[in-house]
């Protein structure tokens, strides 16, 4: 090929990709895993807007007047649903109103965990107001829970293909978005991102739910922008290679520390803990945004004391000064784990980032341990 001919193609490229870039549709994301899959999906043809943006919390974040705009601008909105990012429902419901709502917790092939209760995820914790009570995230730890491989495990992990059209509750028009959620019960005045649904909303901590996630963002997305769906089925389809690959890595580095407990700062993490057989002891706030009475924290200090040296494991979202008071005394190491990806730069890469952090942390405070 001349010189001439490899300008010319090139040109042709750079013609064809600002196209593309034109005729994306506008994307906005709740939180940053979110944000990063979405990204992957995107790559070539557009880039998603960020709602929650860096060390910021899905439980006690407030809009910004710019993410508004991007909300009302929106053609597409991607979020976990109101079980997670509770501060989001009526922005979607009303400046959102024109773009079509994709709540990836009903993404078609997830899995999904009960909340875990009792004992040390106790779920009304000594200290806290009964509106948080039931509120938390410390929910039931069985493992065990074989119904998370319910119906929904026909592993949709690597087809696109099925019909869109059978609009499931979670990529539907604004009009009827939430009735379904309202007959049910759900009244998400008191929720603080968790409290009324039957399931924890950490979805996105399982690599294989993240599969899901990925088709389920490609669909919509190639429904939305159909010239450009090939590009969003031969992303997805990269992303997910991508995905399989971390869920190998991660499930190798963890085998030598399973079987050791841990602390974590709340209980947010079981299905990364299922996914890849490591379990948490316990976690030492219920609520994230309510800090936890003294009985709490002698009775995880007591939970410490029979492990013996363990890890507690506090978040870049909330305060950390918690874990050095229930450390104090104790043999416990103290570790990070962040569930958000908040010190990482936006973008498609994020998500492999945060998952590789998690089990990075976990290795080396469990791998230090006695």
């Amino acid at each position: 090929m001349t010189l001439a001919q490899r300008l010319l193609l090139s040109a042709s490229l750079l013609v064809a990709t600002t196209a593309a870039g034109h005729a994306a549709p506008k994307v906005v994301a709740s939180i940053k895993p979110v944000h990063s899959l979405v990204a992957a999906v995107m790559q070539g043809v557009g880039e998603p807007a960020l709602i929650v943006e860096g060390a910021g919390s899905p439980h006690t974040y407030s809009l910004k007047p710019s993410q508004a705009k991007a909300l009302q601008e929106a053609d597409l909105i991607f979020w976990i649903g109101h079980e997670l990012e509770a501060f989001l429902e009526k922005p979607v419901e009303t400046i959102g109103a024109n773009a079509k709502a994709v709540e990836l917790i009903d993404a078609h092939g997830l899995i999904k965990l009960p909340f875990r209760e009792g004992g040390p995820f106790e779920a009304h914790d000594h200290g806290e107001d009964e509106g948080h009570a039931d509120a938390g995230h410390d929910h039931a730890h069985d493992h065990a829970k074989e119904h998370a491989k319910d119906d929904h495990k026909h592993d949709h992990a690597h087809d696109h293909k099925h019909d869109h059209k059978h609009d499931h509750a979670h990529t539907h028009d604004h009009g009827h978005k939430h009735e379904t959620a309202k007959a049910a019960g759900h009244d998400h005045a008191h929720d603080h991102g968790h409290a009324h649904g039957a399931f924890d909303a950490h979805v996105w901590l399982d690599p294989e739910n993240a599969k899901a996630m990925v088709n389920e963002i490609a669909e919509a997305l190639a429904e939305a922008d159909p010239d450009n769906a090939a590009t969003y089925e031969a992303n997805a389809a990269s992303t997910i290679a991508r995905l399989e690959a971390l869920h190998a890595d991660i499930d190798a580095r963890l085998a030598p520390v399973r079987g050791k407990g841990f602390i974590v700062f709340h209980d947010a993490y079981q299905y990364f803990e299922k996914r890849f057989d490591i379990s948490a002891s316990g976690s030492i706030t219920v609520s994230p945004e309510v800090m936890p009475g003294a009985e709490r924290i002698t009775e995880i200090k007591g939970r410490i004391a029979e492990l013996g040296a363990t890890c507690v494991f506090s978040e870049p979202q909330f305060e950390p000064k918690l874990i050095q008071v229930v450390t104090e005394g104790t043999p416990a190491r103290a570790g990070v784990l962040d569930p958000l990806g908040a010190g990482l730069a936006d973008g498609p890469d994020l998500y492999f980032g945060l998952i590789d952090g998690l089990a990075t942390s976990i290795q080396e405070c469990l791998g230090g341990a006695s």
